[in-house]
């Protein structure tokens, strides 16, 4: 498995019509609840003060991590930064 720090900044248009708005989000979090319940989406934190999230993701691969967050319904309105995550030698877990 491989650890990854994502953090995604969200900007949906204002002009996108509201039902389509409603529908997306809807769809947002229903297929990031899921990858939590797989355990894939490790961890989620808002970003205070911003449309944003800082997330941890555990998957097999690079490639894993890249369709799973394509598979965003937001994806098309987010500018993503991901860092891969090594082991520190310092720590105790």
């Amino acid at each position: 498995m491989a650890l990854f720090h994502v953090r995604m900044d969200v900007d949906i248009p204002r002009d996108l019509d509201p039902e389509a708005r409603a529908q997306t989000l809807a769809k947002e979090k229903a297929y990031s609840q899921d990858l939590q319940r797989q355990g894939k989406w490790v961890h989620i934190w808002r970003i205070a003060g911003k449309y944003s999230n800082v997330s941890i993701f555990d998957v097999e691969s690079p490639d894993e991590l890249h369709d799973l967050l394509w598979n965003l319904p937001l994806f098309p309105y987010m500018t993503i930064d991901v860092m891969p995550l090594a082991k520190h030698p310092s720590s105790i877990k």
